[in-house]
């Protein structure tokens, strides 16, 4: 059975936002594992979360919260990928204050610089589908990830 132009064209557009959504979807998982074990390296529990966070540890607690949420209820795309990038950075700065040392600070930094190369990936005109600031941003992720475990936060 043949396919027309027409059909070939409609499934285009749905094959590369499937594409998109696998990427996104997949560095945004990997941001939430970095955040649980930056959050468990610093001693955050989820039970911590409050609606409106009095402190770091509650922030942290409730952004994990959110993400989880996120990450169970939507389809993960770029901004999901952000937010979550976000949350394992304010992870890596407890963990980090935690922990202390050279390979820490690397890793913060790492979350850091993951969690801004995923928000320009989401943001501009682009939202989510340039693919060199997608690029940027996978390999930053897969940088905070090496340094989160040189750090002994994520195994």
């Amino acid at each position: 059975m043949s396919v027309s132009g027409r059909e070939a064209a409609a499934a285009g557009p749905d094959t590369r936002a499937a594409d998109l959504r696998r990427v996104h979807g997949g560095r945004a998982h990997s941001a939430y594992d970095r955040a649980v074990a930056a959050c468990r390296h610093a001693g955050v529990v989820r039970d911590a979360a409050e609606v409106v966070p009095k402190d770091a540890v509650g922030r942290a607690a409730n952004a994990l919260r959110l993400s989880a949420r996120s990450l169970d209820a939507l389809a993960a795309d770029a901004r999901c990928a952000r937010n979550t990038a976000a949350t394992a950075a304010l992870a890596a700065q407890l963990a980090a204050a935690r922990a202390g040392g050279p390979d820490a600070e690397a890793a913060l930094r790492a979350a850091l610089t993951a969690s801004r190369t995923a928000a320009a990936a989401a943001g501009g005109t682009a939202r989510g589908r340039d693919a060199a600031l997608n690029a940027e941003a996978e390999e930053a992720e897969r940088r905070a990830v090496t340094t989160a475990r040189e750090a002994g936060w994520l195994d």
